[in-house]
């Protein structure tokens, strides 16, 4: 059976539990998770759903899918109203999954984040925040047990601190940045574990949620095919940890698809810790700690790719898309490496339910010559296709293009074994607050 993790779901109104030492928490909104599906295989798929409370007693669900088709959960199946916990998906096919968060109190705030394939028994998370700039923002994360007994579970932060927590089987814990102890307002941190474990985290300040994975390994020249500045009130900051052992000198170069100027920042990144790249360069022209010829203020859209690392250390990043006080999210940096010739988005939409949502979507050449990406739409004989250079991205936006309230899942191949990833942006086009949800394409093989 394949199996996913899914961290932080159901509808999390008392999430302040279970956390040795840690105080009650003081988390921003209640909370409300669905979940998409996609079936990958060749057969209808056999899917089970199992739900584990903070204590680990789960609660499984039977359900099918259609070959080449996805179904969204939402409400959670087999979970009372107000449960809070985690998730397994096991299916006898190939499977993806993206879960959407909905948070909701004073105001509103969305984000999305890909389910994990596999535990580890360490996890990077580049970016963690106590009370960061003007907006307050803060983080939390979860941490499921994936493996077969308890977890003794370690969070060290890059500012000096740690906490800990015992982990019962398939239970999470949440770790709150609000209410420990810091020494920074931004920094990175590393969970290591005696057992499996996967990792979900949410940023939030009272206008906008960001949602990422925790990372179990990183790579030496990662890309990020998506880079907005000055753009239509768009902004963006990326965080780049070094999870290796020595500090090392990290070159980002920024390459334009639609508006800009090709451009460079370097700064060096100690050991276990991170650094912010891109947003003072294309804000003002300059670097923390560094250097760029970035032309601050002007206008830029394209993609980047760390190139060069002078210790060849394992890095990781997160991407946070910002629309100051309206909207913003976050997307997973990816190893060019571990790139495919397929892969797959789980959620895709067309002007569906009462919010009208609609997806659009980058996919980027990551090979060393040119591709044809075809991707296809399931349920629908809608496509789109294009040539890439490498380095080149192909740009589609579903609203209006399919039919009304379509729900479904894509398909995007390059042609002749070419590499590809890719982002999808999710837009909740009429709701309030932040309608933002961007999550990472799926490679498979």
């Amino acid at each position: 059976m394949k199996t996913l993790r899914l961290l932080a779901v159901g509808a999390m109104a008392a999430l302040g539990i279970g956390i040795q030492t840690q105080p009650s928490s003081a988390l921003l909104y209640s909370y409300t998770s669905g979940i998409q599906v996609q079936n990958l295989g060749t057969a209808s798929a056999n899917v089970v759903l199992t739900f584990y409370d903070s204590n680990g007693n789960p609660t499984s669900v039977n359900d099918t899918i259609n070959a080449n088709s996805s179904k969204t959960f939402f409400p959670l199946p087999g979970v009372a109203s107000g449960f809070d916990g985690a998730a397994i998906i096991s299916s006898d096919q190939p499977v993806a999954a993206v879960a959407n968060v909905i948070g909701s109190g004073a105001s509103s705030a969305r984000a999305a984040y890909v389910g994990a394939l596999q535990g580890s028994t360490s996890v990077l998370l580049p970016l963690l925040l106590k009370n960061h700039g003007t907006s307050r923002s803060n983080t939390w994360f979860k941490v499921q047990n994936t493996g077969n007994a308890t977890a003794n579970v370690t969070v060290t932060y890059s500012d000096g601190t740690s906490a800990t927590a015992t982990i019962p089987v398939g239970a999470s814990k949440l770790f709150d940045q609000s209410v420990e102890t810091h020494n920074a307002t931004s920094f990175a941190g590393e969970v290591t574990s005696n057992q499996p474990v996967a990792v979900a985290v949410i940023q939030e300040n009272t206008s906008t949620m960001f949602a990422y994975s925790g990372f179990t390994g990183g790579s030496t020249n990662p890309v990020l095919p998506l880079i907005n500045a000055n753009n239509n009130g768009y902004v963006t900051g990326v965080q780049i940890q070094n999870g290796g052992t020595t500090d090392t000198q990290v070159t980002v170069s920024y390459t334009p698809a639609v508006a800009g100027t090709a451009c460079t920042e370097t700064q060096t990144i100690p050991a276990k810790q991170s650094r912010n790249f891109a947003l003072s360069a294309f804000t003002n022209g300059t670097s923390p700690g560094g250097s760029t010829n970035c032309i601050g203020g002007a206008r830029f859209v394209g993609s980047a790719q760390v190139t060069a690392n002078t210790a060849n250390q394992p890095l990781v990043v997160i991407v946070n898309q910002v629309q100051n006080g309206v909207s913003g999210e976050a997307y997973n940096g990816f190893d060019p490496a571990a790139a495919k010739s397929k892969v797959v988005i789980p959620l895709i939409a067309d002007r569906s339910g009462s919010s009208l949502n609609y997806t659009g979507f980058n996919i980027q050449n990551v090979g060393t010559s040119a591709t044809t990406v075809t991707c296809t739409f399931s349920n629908t004989s809608y496509q789109v296709s294009a040539t890439l250079q490498p380095g080149q991205a192909l740009n589609d936006v579903q609203n209006n293009k399919i039919s009304p309230g379509y729900v479904g899942s894509a398909t995007c191949t390059a042609s002749g074994g070419g590499k590809i990833v890719g982002v999808v942006n999710q837009v909740a086009a009429t709701a309030p607050g932040d309608r933002l949800f961007v999550s990472e394409a799926i490679p498979v093989d």
